[in-house]
Formats: structure tokens, C-alpha cells, sequence
């Protein structure tokens, strides 16, 4: 082991470390476990037994990293031709059994995780993709290539997001959810194919977000569902008739690059 490696004091006699790899102190790594090369792990992360971490990854401070978990590991992408590529898993992270994670396609590219996610056993983030600050993903629950999951959004068990969808801040995604299009911030969405059931208040409200934001995002989300205007005609109205905060323009921004439409309300009949 490198001059590093050689200050951490709880690596078990049977796990197998990289020269190469950079570890912080109190870095607890379990038994038959596996560390690549390059690999960097932060100060208080601990790893369970039997875990592999491969690649360009940097995993941050205090994550725990269960066991079977597979970090790091080349994408099942066709495209990928061995080119150098990066995983970046912020704080207090946790990454539970089974789960897998992957480095991103193309040269110099990156699949990042923010800060205090919980990715729960057998999990999948797939290349490229990019999730943002207390991400929730429930067991089984499945992104493809270049998923964007903004701040605070909690993804159901079984559930599986198409690739290139993004899905807004605040938002629930039910179980065994089938996700094709981009889901607006702030709602609550269901159903194969995934649909909009309404506004996600207990997220929005326990994330701090005001009561007159929140009526504001209600006022946006009945133009945009309820009024039967088309997206652009939606947005103009939006950007007209509801008083601005943070939260209406981030859902504009977001709305203004929904390249893939958005998840309709659902319906009645359906």
C-alpha cells in the first residue's frame, strides 16, 4: 500500500487496494472488497464487505458503501470505447446493497452524485447521468444515459426513467413508474406511462419552501395542466399573470427546456 493508505487503520487484511488509490483517514474498507485504480475515497467514508469501486471515481466524505455494491464500473454503452472517464459521488451519500453506478461515455466526460443521496439495494445509475443534492431512490429503481434528477426528488421503488428524461426539483416518481418524458418540478407523477397526479406539497413543504411560494407554483401548475394551452402558450402565460419567486423561475427555466415534452396530467378514463 501506498505512504497514504498506510495511516488508515480500519482497511481489513483481506480487501485488495490500489497502489494507486487515494485514501483519506478513517476510511473504513470491509472484508474481500476491492479498490481500484485512481480511485479516491473521502475522510470517514466506510465500505462494506465484498464491494467493488473501479475508475477515475471520487467518492466524498462520509458516505457508507454497502455491501456488493458496484461503483465506478464501465457503462453498458456501446459507444464506450475505454476513453478516461469520471464518477463523482458527493457527502454523506449512501449507497446501499447491490447497487450499481457507472462511469460516464466519452472522453473527459462525468456521471455525478451530489450530496446526502440514498441510493437504496439494487439501484442502477446508468452513464452520464447527473443527480443533484438528497436524491431518493428506491430499491430497484432504474436511470438510463444522461438522466438529470435535480435537488430533493424521490424516485420509487421499481420505477424506470428513459434516457435524456430530466426530472424537476421536489418531484415524486410513483413505483413501477414507466418515465419517457421530463417530469415538472414540484409534482407528483405515476403510472405506465407516468402521468401527473398533482403537486408534491409534503415535499415542497418540508423542504422549506414558503406558503406563498407555494400557492404561486400552485397558481403555475393549474395554468399549465388545467387551462388547455399549449406548453409555449403556457409558459407565456406563466411568465405573465404569476407573481415571480425562486421557485416559478426555475419552473419556467425548466419548462423552457423540456426537450422531450413533458408528463400530461392524467385523465379520468385513465
Amino acid at each position: 500500500m501506498g505512504a497514504e493508505q498506510k495511516v488508515v487503520a480500519y482497511i481489513h487484511d483481506t480487501a485488495v487496494i490500489s497502489p494507486t488509490a487515494r485514501i483519506a483517514k478513517n476510511v473504513e474498507i470491509g472484508p474481500y472488497s476491492v479498490i481500484g485504480d485512481n480511485v479516491e475515497i473521502g475522510e470517514g467514508t466506510k465500505i462494506g464487505p465484498h464491494a467493488v469501486i473501479h475508475g477515475w471515481t471520487s467518492i466524498g466524505k462520509d458516505c457508507r458503501i454497502f455491501q456488493f455494491a458496484s461503483v465506478g464500473e464501465e457503462p453498458q454503452d456501446l459507444k464506450f470505447k475505454g476513453e478516461k472517464s469520471y464518477l463523482f459521488i458527493g457527502d454523506r451519500t449512501v449507497i446501499r446493497e447491490g447497487a450499481t453506478i457507472h462511469r460516464a461515455t466519452g472522453e473527459g466526460e462525468e456521471t455525478r452524485i451530489g450530496n446526502d443521496c440514498l441510493l437504496m439495494a439494487l439501484t442502477h445509475v446508468a452513464h452520464n447521468c447527473v443527480l443533484g443534492n438528497h436524491v431518493i431512490m428506491s430499491n430497484v429503481a432504474s436511470v438510463a444515459g444522461h438522466v438529470v434528477v435535480e435537488d430533493r426528488v424521490v424516485i420509487g421503488g421499481m420505477a424506470g426513467v428513459h434516457q435524456f428524461v430530466k426530472i424537476g426539483r421536489n418531484a415524486m416518481v410513483g413505483g413501477m413508474a414507466r418515465l419517457v418524458q421530463d417530469v415538472v418540478p414540484f409534482t407528483i407523477v405515476a403510472g405506465y406511462p407516468a402521468r401527473v397526479s398533482g403537486l408534491n406539497s409534503v415535499g415542497m413543504s418540508r423542504a422549506g419552501i414558503t406558503l406563498e411560494s407555494r400557492r404561486r407554483v400552485k397558481q403555475a401548475y393549474k395554468i399549465l395542466y388545467r387551462s388547455g394551452l399549449s406548453l409555449p402558450e403556457a409558459i407565456s402565460v406563466i411568465e405573465q399573470d404569476v407573481d415571480s419567486c425562486e421557485e416559478v423561475e426555475h419552473l419556467l427555466r425548466f419548462l423552457r427546456n423540456a426537450d422531450r415534452g413533458i408528463c400530461r396530467e392524467r385523465r379520468e378514463n385513465e
